[in-house]
């Protein structure tokens, strides 16, 4: 690599498309985590996140819904808090997820935020959600909007996330559920469908090898320096 002289060369080598084949295939169900937005009594986002459970049921996948309601603003307890407790054991359960939250004010809820900013970026040495696929909804009081799951996507790359490339934006969602806060046929709940279809396609081809698919070279670097530091620092220190 001559023409490389910043690169470390024993740190990079050509892609092993067989890493990229899992030796083993898990059998279980899909994993999947809902998180959704608001803690209105008949909330929209939250009916939401139900149908796409249904679904997610449908094609053959496990799932659980999280409840944010007593879920305290970040940083403003501990993080042994019952419901941190709760919602960190399940993304670390969990092999991909599903938010869905209303639009307000141009943006995502607060609910909604505070329930990411509860999940750390590394837990005991694990990055929780890296490698996780990821689909994003939104619900709108509205007209149709993407603010919420364009932020949502920034969300999950920063998270590491593998967010997939369909999402569902549901105009005047106070018009699409009944009165037994079903969601009605519509082609809003058609994209619903798509999206949790390819969600769970996603799930099942990266589940296995999310380390190769976020192993990167400059976290290699990284370790490679922190291992040689304290291989070779002194015994006096």
């Amino acid at each position: 690599m001559t023409d490389l002289p910043n690169i470390r060369p024993d740190l990079l080598a050509p892609i092993d498309a067989a890493l990229l084949r899992p030796a083993t295939v898990s059998t279980h169900q899909p994993r999947i985590l809902i998180l959704y937005g608001s803690l209105r009594p008949r909330s929209f986002s939250r009916l939401t996140a139900e149908e796409g459970a249904r679904i997610l049921h449908a094609l053959g996948a496990e799932t659980r819904i999280f409840d944010p309601r007593d879920l305290p603003l970040p940083d403003a307890t501990s993080d042994d808090h019952p419901k941190v407790a709760e919602l960190r054991d399940l993304v670390g359960w969990c092999e991909g997820m599903v938010w869905s939250s209303p639009e307000r004010h141009g943006a995502m809820t607060g609910v909604m935020k505070s329930q990411i900013d509860w999940i750390p970026l590394s837990l005991g040495g694990v990055r929780p959600t890296q490698g996780k696929t990821l689909a994003v909804m939104q619900v709108c009081g509205g007209s149709q909007s993407f603010n919420t799951v364009n932020q949502l996507r920034i969300l999950g790359r920063w998270m590491r996330l593998l967010t997939i490339p369909n999402q569902s934006s549901v105009a005047k969602a106070w018009d699409e559920f009944g009165d037994d806060d079903r969601m009605k046929p519509s082609p809003s709940y058609d994209r619903i469908v798509d999206v949790m279809e390819e969600l769970v396609r996603f799930t099942l081809l990266t589940r296995d090898i999310r380390g190769q698919l976020v192993d990167r070279y400059s976290e290699r670097v990284e370790d490679h320096a922190a291992l040689s530091a304290r291989v070779n620092q002194s015994k006096a220190v």
